[in-house]
């Protein structure tokens, strides 16, 4: 797998931080089934819609717009927002809204579907929880694409070749099973192929698998972990690592491919 490398063209690898992390997704907490909040991303700010219950149980709309602190959160105002009924014809006159309190969104530092979630809202309450994405349906990613990837090797024995890579692949095909398992098979310049093959598991729009057979037509047979597998409205994105592809070098990297 490293004579890849040696014949890829040089960049700097972009480094995966909380900041470039896609939380757009329904989340909420699995024990309190029944609440939760919407978070659409973009950039570095996050719209959250709370779905939850004032004191007398009735629904209770609030909103809130959170901003990276450059650290390790998204932080912003709790929006209290009230306006004509539903059922009846929209009155513009009828529409307030107002601060009311503080909220932030911490994602986990360890994955992308987990988090942790704190409100404050004076005289309402404040609560500190951990919430994860929600699934809803089972994303397909079955399909033929072709796209690109850029990575990194770490850590080599031989010094050389540690350093960034990118590298195109003319087809990856996945194969995504109805038992949840599923194969990534990459085609690269050069006949050479690698695949990695394991078991889904499914964290609202992501998938990842822990623990994914790795192998290379060149000889390459470890293990590595996928995760942030998505299906997007033009393909598919990813990224991957590896503990050891061969003189002693980690391997990690993101895909992003079109389905053609």
């Amino acid at each position: 797998m490293i004579r890849r490398f040696l014949f890829s063209l040089m960049l700097l690898a972009a480094s995966v931080s909380a900041e470039a992390g896609f939380y757009t997704d329904i989340w909420y907490k699995p024990s309190e089934s029944g609440w939760g909040v919407n978070l659409v991303q973009t950039d570095n700010f996050i719209f959250a819609t709370f779905f939850i219950y004032g004191a007398d149980g009735k629904p209770t709309w609030y909103t809130a717009h959170l901003t990276w602190n450059g650290v390790d959160a998204y932080t912003g105002n709790v929006i209290a927002t009230q306006g004509t009924f539903f059922g009846v014809p929209w009155i513009p006159g009828n529409l307030t809204h107002g601060t009311v309190g503080t909220a932030s969104f911490t994602p986990s530092a360890a994955n992308a579907y987990q988090a942790t979630l704190s409100y404050n809202i004076p005289g309402v309450g404040a609560a500190t929880n951990a919430i994860e994405r929600q699934n809803l349906t089972t994303p397909a990613l079955g399909a033929n694409y072709v796209g690109g990837q850029a990575g990194a090797y770490t850590g080599c024995k031989t010094a050389a070749n540690s350093g960034p890579y990118q590298d195109t692949f003319s087809l990856l095909k996945v194969t995504h099973f109805d038992n949840g398992t599923a194969t990534f098979e990459f085609s690269y310049s050069g006949s050479l192929t690698c695949t990695f093959t394991g078991t889904l598991i499914q964290n609202g729009l992501l998938y990842r698998i822990p623990a994914a057979h790795y192998t290379c037509s060149d000889g390459l047979d470890t293990t590595a972990s996928m995760e942030q597998l998505k299906s997007t409205s033009q393909g598919i994105e990813g990224v991957y690592k590896a503990a050891d592809v061969g003189d002693s070098c980690a391997e990690s990297a993101s895909f992003s491919a079109a389905i053609f």
